[in-house]
């Protein structure tokens, strides 16, 4: 059965519907079968959901991750990071926001203590002080019960003002643990999906109403050696900084070994990466944001960047274009999502009123200040000097090549922009499958063409 769902995802066969078609009609899926009856699309969506799902699948990815490196195709040397967003299988318009889901709860509490005031000073002897609307509910409708009020319904009937009562609690309380339930779906997240809660709406590159419509999905990272997916992970992050430790952690934890150098674009780049990356002993290829934009004339002449500015270690001071001191001022922590602490040093300039440069260095009403990091500016100066080394030129070249390569087997040449199973572990599962079936794509191509054992595609120089 796993090696009817492998090829039929090495084929584009990702529904099981085309499985169980393929499996009547294509002389591939006959030989596997060895005269025995095709499976139902049932039988495939059973095998999948609940024979491949969690650790079964990774298990057997990081098997043939092993078998690959056991033959020499990978040797757990240079990692190729990258992501893409791929929509989730959910309505696109079935959105909640944490923002408006809030400013809901809020004005609903006012609405619920006003009610609950007016009901303790209404039925003062049934209900005492302090009762929560729960509380508040059960009285009311056992005060109802016992002096037989009939709850009437529909145009022409007249409604009590207890039944009314009654039903202005119990719409509040239904609110309240609808909000109660979508806080704790959010898990720190912005916006979720109802028809895959574990979706986010992400901004997505194939907008093609091209009004910056958010989508459902999920952000899938690939981890890439020797044209070989050997690392995947499914992030309900927005942007690719948070998602690089536990695509590092997960290919650790399944295959047990470390890679030497991690190759990665700019958005990965932050002072959390470069010190996981420092302590594991793995050397960070990863470009620096303004990597491009430094190397522009504009950016080499403007002497108000901070980065221009002269900086004397020993005084602990930058001097400004005008000659005014920025002198130390204070520290402060700063923690990412993940709960890791950053210093910043603040620098100030105690002259910017009577300064005539001001309109050219800063908006600010009152001094100028510089936020630094010194331990990021540190890092962030390593990893520049190594991907402008002659062995970071190569693997820079190599990241757009096969990081990049493999999405655009995925996107463009199966087609694949749309999840077709719902929930974070399903679509995990699906991502396993079509990273085997690459791979093993990519070793049957490179055994035909003999070119196995190449692990870099070296640029052409003049």
């Amino acid at each position: 059965m796993f090696q009817l769902v492998l090829l039929g995802f090495m084929e584009g066969n990702y529904s099981t519907r085309r499985l169980a078609k393929a499996c009547k009609t294509d002389i591939r899926f006959m030989y596997l079968l060895q005269g025995k009856p095709a499976p139902s699309h049932n039988k495939f969506w059973d095998f999948i959901k609940h024979r491949l799902q969690g650790e079964v699948c990774e298990h057997l990815f990081y098997q043939l991750v092993e078998y690959l490196r056991e033959a020499g195709e990978i040797d757990f040397s240079n990692l190729f990071v990258d992501g893409t967003k791929i929509e989730a299988n959910a309505n696109r318009y079935s959105f909640v926001w944490k923002k408006s889901t809030n400013n809901y709860e809020q004005k609903l509490d006012v609405k619920v203590t006003e009610l609950l005031a007016r009901l303790y000073n209404e039925y003062l002897m049934e209900i005492p002080a302090g009762t929560n609307v729960k509380g508040c509910l059960e009285i009311l409708t056992a005060l109802a019960k016992n002096k037989d009020i009939e709850f009437v319904h529909g145009r022409g009937k007249r409604k009590t003002q207890l039944q009314r009562d009654i039903e202005t609690l119990s719409s509040y309380n239904t609110r309240k643990d609808k909000y109660t339930n979508y806080n704790q779906t959010f898990k720190g997240r912005n916006s979720f999906s109802k028809t895959d809660t574990d979706a986010t709406f992400m901004r997505m590159k194939d907008d093609h109403m091209m009004n910056g419509q958010l989508k459902p999905g999920y952000n899938l990272q690939l981890g890439v050696e020797g044209g070989y997916i050997v690392g995947a992970d499914i992030s309900d992050e927005r942007s690719d900084v948070q998602t690089l430790i536990p695509l590092l952690e997960r290919i650790e934890k399944g295959s047990g070994k470390r890679h030497k150098n991690i190759v990665a674009d700019a958005g990965y780049e932050s002072e959390e990466n470069y010190k996981h990356l420092e302590s594991h002993n793995q050397a960070a290829y990863i470009k620096p944001i303004n990597y491009e934009k430094s190397k522009t004339r504009k950016y080499k002449t403007n002497e108000y960047l901070r980065q221009n500015m002269p900086y004397d270690p020993d005084t602990d001071t930058y001097i400004c274009p005008a000659g005014q001191l920025f002198s130390y001022s204070h520290t402060t922590q700063k923690k990412s999502t993940r709960g890791y602490a950053s210093t910043l040093t603040t620098y100030e300039c105690h002259s910017c009123s009577t300064c005539p440069k001001k309109p050219h260095c800063t908006r600010a009403k009152g001094n100028r200040k510089l936020y630094v990091s010194k331990d990021f500016e540190a890092l962030r100066q390593a990893a520049r000097a190594r991907i402008t080394s002659e062995q970071g030129n190569i693997l820079r070249v190599n990241r757009s090549i096969q990081a990049e390569g493999a999405f655009g087997v995925l996107k463009q040449d199966c087609g694949f922009r749309r999840f077709l199973r719902r929930g974070k572990t399903n679509v995990f599962t699906e991502t396993l499958l079509f990273a085997m079936a690459f791979n093993v794509n990519k070793f049957h191509n490179k055994m035909t063409q003999n070119i196995s054992g190449v692990f870099f595609h070296l640029p052409n120089t003049a």
